[in-house]
């Protein structure tokens, strides 16, 4: 299944990268191996994302080679091919997707569970634990050693979405990529210090309102987190503040499903998804719009917070009573 990305590399000589709307560590870092990859190769590249990148997340990109969009103000050139990773969802990469009529050749490259709305094409593994996973192995296969920027990286981005190594898609194959990751520089100390203890002040203040608010629903096995733009507002704070919160409930033995919904200052609402293997979010989340894994899903909602809360509950109801 892996030669489909090669057969793909072969057949164009410039390329566009991108990932999904607020763009995570998996999706950085498997942008990152796969631009050195096709560099190797002798490919004409880009990195280019709807948006910036979280200021928390930069130490992943020391030489800036990732381009924002918004700033561009340019159109890319044309005859290009674009290379997706970390989503197959085209509706899902903001502005980039305005892009996709004019390019020869759209390709993804991810890791979830595929939507059953999906239109692309490419190389979707569900079985891997993370897109970082996948590009490391693409590297393995093309023979490539990987610089220590990029090694870092990959690194950052397989601990987060494996929760540094702790969820359930992480097998030998996750240890096998880490391994190579650590031998080309990647040191996993110096990753941890950057996600876990960084956080600022604004972010210990918001996690007091929001776990402060929190309500436990279904005969305490569902965990209800808000963040209402007053929060934000009170405690000087951005989404960007709440990483990790969506986690937090996942402690307690009986809580099995996590919902986190959060709204920015200009009202637009997302909620996240966690579980711990007995509701299918993912399956909820693609009901809604989006997608994810079974244990970890989202979706950007049209909805107000409220309503979109409560259209999430019904649907977590529904799935706990099958």
């Amino acid at each position: 299944m892996a030669d489909t990305v090669f057969d793909f590399l072969k057949r164009h000589s410039s390329l566009v990268i991108t990932t999904h709307e607020n763009s995570d560590p998996d999706g950085l870092g498997a942008e990152l191996v796969f631009f050195q990859l096709a560099k190797t190769m002798g490919k004409t590249l880009r990195i280019v994302n709807s948006g910036s990148i979280s200021e928390k997340y930069r130490f992943m990109d020391p030489e800036n080679i990732i381009e924002n969009w918004e700033n561009l103000k340019k159109p890319l050139d044309s005859g290009v091919a674009l290379v997706i990773v970390d989503t197959a969802d085209e509706y899902n990469i903001g502005e980039l997707r305005d892009i996709i009529p004019y390019t020869d050749e759209v390709f993804v490259i991810d890791h979830h569970e595929l939507n059953p709305f999906n239109t692309l094409k490419g190389y979707i593994d569900p079985t891997a634990s993370s897109t970082c996973e996948i590009a490391v192995e693409l590297a393995v296969m093309a023979g490539i050693q990987l610089t220590p920027a990029n090694a870092r990286a990959a690194f950052a981005g397989i601990a987060y979405d494996t929760g540094f190594f702790a969820y359930n898609k992480t097998t030998h194959r996750t240890f096998k990529a880490a391994t190579l990751l650590t031998e080309a520089g990647a040191v996993p100390y110096e990753i941890y210090e950057e996600f876990y203890t960084k956080h600022t002040l604004a972010s210990l203040r918001l996690e007091k309102t929001v776990l402060g608010n929190m309500e436990i629903v279904n005969h305490g096995k569902v965990a209800v987190q808000l963040i209402r733009k007053e929060f934000l507002e009170s405690c000087r704070a951005t989404l960007d503040d709440s990483h990790g919160f969506i986690n937090t409930p996942l402690k307690c033995k009986d809580v099995q499903v996590s919902v986190l919904v959060k709204e920015n200052r200009e009202g637009k609402v997302k909620c996240s998804l966690r579980s711990k293997g007995n509701v299918n979010v993912s399956k909820i989340a693609q009901s809604m719009g989006g997608g994810g894994h079974i244990t970890a899903a989202g979706f950007k909602s049209s909805r107000n917070l409220d309503e979109t809360l409560q259209a999430v509950l019904d649907k977590i109801s529904q799935e706990m009573k099958q």
